[in-house]
């Protein structure tokens, strides 16, 4: 069993996959438009119609996780609350690069710093309002 997050961009999805490839060299394993949908997939619960060229559903590799996307029924602005993605990089360097690339546009809540339990870690929202938490993990103790 695996949970993969879902995030809808409210009719950006298109520009955050871009976005994603160029910070932290997400790789697009799957892209469909509301286009190449069923007939009928694109019609949003109020009645209205989303665009046949929005991203009805998009399949993103970022290392060994795979992060799912939409541009959903694009009916208002998307609001991330309540969870950050964490990105584990290599080291610190990896994770200063992906930290300032995530940061280009958004707001950081932390600065990437050492930490009891990190050698890296900062928190930001992107200029999407995604949270993230990018960090390089201690060695444990043993």
């Amino acid at each position: 069993m695996q949970i993969q997050p879902y995030l809808f961009f409210d009719g950006r999805c298109e520009e955050a996959i871009a976005f994603y490839r160029q910070a932290i060299g997400a790789e697009v394993v799957m892209l469909m438009r509301y286009a190449n949908g069923p007939e009928g997939s694109a019609h949003c619960p109020d009645g209205t119609q989303v665009p046949a060229d929005k991203v009805m559903h998009a399949c993103l590799q970022i290392g060994a996780t795979q992060v799912l996307a939409s541009d959903g029924f694009s009916g208002g602005q998307p609001e991330f609350k309540g969870f950050s993605l964490a990105l584990s990089a290599d080291d610190d360097a990896a994770a200063k690069r992906m930290f300032d690339a995530l940061a280009d546009g958004g707001q950081v809540q932390q600065p990437l710093m050492p930490t009891f339990f990190a050698s890296s870690l900062g928190m930001l929202a992107d200029r999407f309002g995604v949270a993230w938490m990018v960090l390089v993990p201690s060695a444990p103790a043993g």
